[in-house]
């Protein structure tokens, strides 16, 4: 049985530098082999080869500690572009970008994350006022963010 705590703790070792991050661990529950999937980010992003450097020691981890059985699989990969933002290094690394923000009142807020603070971020969202546009800024405490998205851009 692999128990997502002790892999949380093996990656955030297994990590190259204090500029990546462990994101989250996402143990299946399924009938078969178990799937360990492993999600990293880093302050300047996470390249293939850094992915494949913390698979490998995990790897060794898991096989020296023996207790997951010979059926498991293991993936270590970045989020995805549909993968919501989880930790506040993560808004910080994507401030600039378009972000789309559903609060817990179900209400959805669209802007460029501005800033980030402890407790709130601030997105800006351009409105026009008659013929003039106007820069509306919208402070959004973390507390109410159900979730939160990049939202990728093709200009």
């Amino acid at each position: 049985m692999i128990l997502k705590e002790n892999i949380e703790n093996w990656a955030r070792q297994a990590l190259l530098d204090e500029s990546q991050f462990l994101v989250d661990v996402v143990v299946s529950s399924k009938q078969g082999p178990q799937k360990v999937t492993v999600i990293l980010d880093g302050d300047h992003g996470i390249t293939i080869d850094d992915c494949a450097t913390v698979s490998r020691k995990l790897l060794n981890v898991l096989e020296e500690q023996g207790d997951t059985g010979d059926n498991f699989t293991l993936e270590v990969t970045t989020p995805g572009v549909d993968h919501p933002l989880k930790m506040k290094r993560q808004y910080v690394k994507n401030i600039g970008r378009v972000v789309k923000v559903q609060l817990t009142d179900k209400i959805v807020e669209v802007g460029k994350l501005a800033a980030v603070d402890e407790a709130t971020l601030v997105l800006e969202r351009e409105e026009k006022n008659g013929k003039v546009k106007e820069v509306r800024k919208i402070v959004v405490p973390f507390s109410e963010i159900e979730r939160a998205i990049v939202q990728v851009s093709f200009k």
